[in-house]
């Protein structure tokens, strides 16, 4: 599955040259009205745990930087292969992806955190007293598949208790976590932080977390460009850095009002539960905080790769220092 994973990356690379663009923007192309426009991949659907971005929108901070965003709402790997050939200038991508993209020789380079910690946990019902990654032995485990920051962020659970898959039972159930758990289907299943425990919670399930964070530090989900875009126009980088470090700091500041641009983005926020909804902004922006906003440690990225390795994701070790920079933070 791993060997399949990555040979899909490899295929949508080569796929890139074919690709039309989304929702009627090229990678990075100038507007009537002097703004570059930008299609900006976020690897999930229109979700209050893009605030900031919204936020940034409304308020004119891309505009100020020159920028034009338009939201993709695609595949994460799709947002990999299209930076990492030249195609797109930036996408939002979980940090995983940027090590094994880099082993496929996409030269995709890490520029911003978007969360301060790995997101993801593993939630169970109480009944099932599964509290710390050793209670995980002989379980049945649901996730969306063998790939992406949930399955990653399992293995790492795993390994920190000299675990391994045999150990248990991994089942691939698409993004119907809440849904596999709340009908017993499930032992257990790994997901967001920000998201699935709140839904279950809501719901009246009494319900036990295992964040990942808590065991090991790994490179969370993040802002990722490549290099020409690096080595040609890092005002632009920078550019962009800075105005979602603004979106994400009002969005800190003032979660009500951020709460309220969404809804200028998300068809169906208004008409959501809005307690649950605002419990899923104030579970993102404990994510969000971290000082300096923006900035990620490069042992998140030692023990990420060591986590790949031992995965048999790739066999030779990879430069790190070309995969992340906290340069445009500042």
């Amino acid at each position: 599955m791993k060997k399949i994973f990555l040979l899909t990356l490899t295929f949508l690379f080569a796929l890139t040259g074919c690709l039309p663009p989304s929702g009627g923007a090229s990678q990075v192309e100038s507007t009537p009205s002097a703004l570059t426009q930008i299609r900006l991949p976020l690897g999930y659907i229109p979700n209050i745990q893009f605030a900031p971005l919204y936020v940034a929108m409304e308020k004119g901070y891309f505009r100020e930087a020159g920028l034009e965003i338009v939201p993709d709402y695609s595949f994460e790997t799709d947002g990999v292969a299209l930076v990492g050939a030249g195609e797109l200038p930036f996408a939002v991508v979980s940090g995983e992806q940027v090590l094994l993209a880099r082993a496929q020789e996409l030269p995709v380079v890490y520029v911003m955190a978007w969360y301060r910690d790995y997101p993801v946990a593993v939630v169970s019902k109480k009944k099932q007293g599964i509290t710390t990654p050793a209670d995980l032995k002989g379980k049945r485990i649901g996730l969306p598949g063998l790939y992406g920051a949930n399955y990653i962020g399992l293995r790492a659970l795993l390994d920190s208790v000299g675990l391994t898959e045999a150990d248990v039972t991994l089942d691939s159930i698409g993004f119907n976590q809440v849904e596999a758990l709340a009908a017993d289907q499930e032992q257990a299943v790994a997901v967001y932080i920000a998201n699935e425990p709140i839904q279950l919670a809501s719901q009246g399930y009494e319900v036990d977390v295992i964040p990942v964070a808590d065991y090991v530090q790994l490179a969370s989900n993040g802002i990722i460009t490549n290099e020409k875009t690096l080595r040609e126009n890092p005002a632009l980088v920078r550019a962009f850095v800075q105005a979602t470090l603004r979106g994400i700091t009002d969005t800190i500041a003032n979660p009500g009002e951020a709460y309220e641009i969404s809804k200028n983005y998300i068809e169906t926020l208004a008409s959501s539960d809005e307690t649950l909804q605002k419990k899923i902004l104030a579970a993102s922006i404990a994510l969000w905080q971290s000082d300096p906003p923006g900035q990620t440690d490069p042992q998140a990225w030692e023990n990420m790769q060591s986590v790949l390795m031992n995965m048999g994701s790739y066999a030779e070790p990879l430069d790190l220092s070309r995969a992340f920079s906290n340069d445009f933070i500042k």
